[in-house]
């Protein structure tokens, strides 16, 4: 068994710990946004931790109403951008916590009058040391390089922050059993994908809302575990201009989780399959044309965790039938240090 797939099972259980050490902690946490609400946010990560930076963001402008953006950290380290951010919330993302340009960002952001938070794998790290709240993941040490278990358990690091800043009770409730429904994703049989996408080498995979920052991820995982050219779209996004790549056999993974979302996935769906192309279709037992069971995870807000802990699973299997170690993608390493 690889690390990679090792460390994706792994995930439900290291959830349960984060969400039960944590509850303390972001319940202050979210006091204290709620006493003084801030008027906007950003994000700042690279990676697979910037896709989880767009789940977050997502969740917060459709709940808190306040605009969301990813800052590039080349502003401060390159541009040294004049910031102003005073009233607003600053949240950056990193499994090492160890990236000059991110510790740098976070410096700026700070300076600039932010109230600033990291989420970070490794405690006392450099950017928990450069914020005014550091909350742990407690993914546990991640050794393949391709990053999976740390990047769900900062999707429901980022779940429960918005629940406690929100008082939200279904979604703590929902957070609460998230662990067994992660376990259940894992018994499904995603066999189909690797067959459909077996000899591929290039594709799209779509999504849309929170489920767009699973895309995202899926799509870089694609092309660090089996050098497939992946790119991930919307699915309002892709009728503009990326149609017009899909054709005959053209491969496509369209994630439609139940939520407001799912009928446009489907109804694109139906259009990539007149063309012609291979469409695989992961949606919950409600959708009979599903290539793909995805377990409810008991909340729309948590859905896309569903999908993405099947995703590695299947992902890992793909890469390993391709000829790949998804362990050891060539010309990456585990901490990318950029200025």
């Amino acid at each position: 068994m690889s690390l990679m797939l090792e460390e994706t099972r792994n995930a439900p259980e290291r959830i349960r710990g984060q969400l039960q050490r944590n509850a303390p902690l972001l319940a202050a946490l979210g006091e204290r946004l709620r006493l003084a609400e801030p008027t906007a946010a950003v994000t700042v990560a690279r990676g697979s931790s910037d896709h989880a930076a767009s789940y977050f963001a997502y969740l917060c402008m459709k709940r808190k109403g306040i605009p969301v953006a990813s800052l590039p950290p080349s502003l401060t380290t390159l541009a040294k951008a004049p910031w102003r951010l005073t009233g607003q919330l600053a949240l950056a993302v990193s499994q090492s916590g160890q990236s000059p340009d991110l510790v740098a960002m976070q410096q700026s952001l700070a300076a600039a009058g932010a109230r600033t938070i990291a989420l970070v794998n490794t405690p006392q790290s450099p950017l928990g040391a450069a914020s005014d709240s550091e909350i742990p993941l407690y993914a546990g040490e991640e050794k393949s390089v391709a990053a999976t278990k740390s990047y769900l358990a900062t999707l429901s690091a980022m779940a429960q922050l918005i629940g406690h800043w929100q008082e939200d009770r279904l979604l703590l409730a929902a957070l609460e059993q998230l662990p067994e429904r992660l376990t259940q994703a894992l018994e499904m049989d995603w066999s189909p994908a690797i067959e459909a996408l077996l000899h591929a080498d290039k594709m799209m995979v779509i999504g849309r809302g929170a489920g767009l920052a699973v895309a995202q991820e899926a799509a870089l995982k694609f092309k660090e575990t089996c050098a497939i050219q992946a790119e991930s779209f919307s699915g309002a996004e892709v009728r503009h201009g990326p149609m017009a790549l899909i054709g005959p056999d053209y491969p496509v993974l369209v994630f439609a989780p139940p939520g407001p979302e799912q009928a446009g996935l489907l109804e694109l769906t139906e259009w990539l399959n007149s063309v012609g192309a291979r469409v695989v279709l992961a949606a919950d037992k409600s959708v009979v044309q599903r290539n793909l069971t995805l377990v409810d995870a008991g909340h729309e807000a948590l859905q896309p965790l569903s999908v993405i802990q099947s995703f590695y699973q299947m992902v890992a299997g793909l890469a390993e039938a391709r000829g790949s170690d998804p362990d050891r993608p060539r010309h990456l390493n585990k901490v990318t240090c950029t200025l």
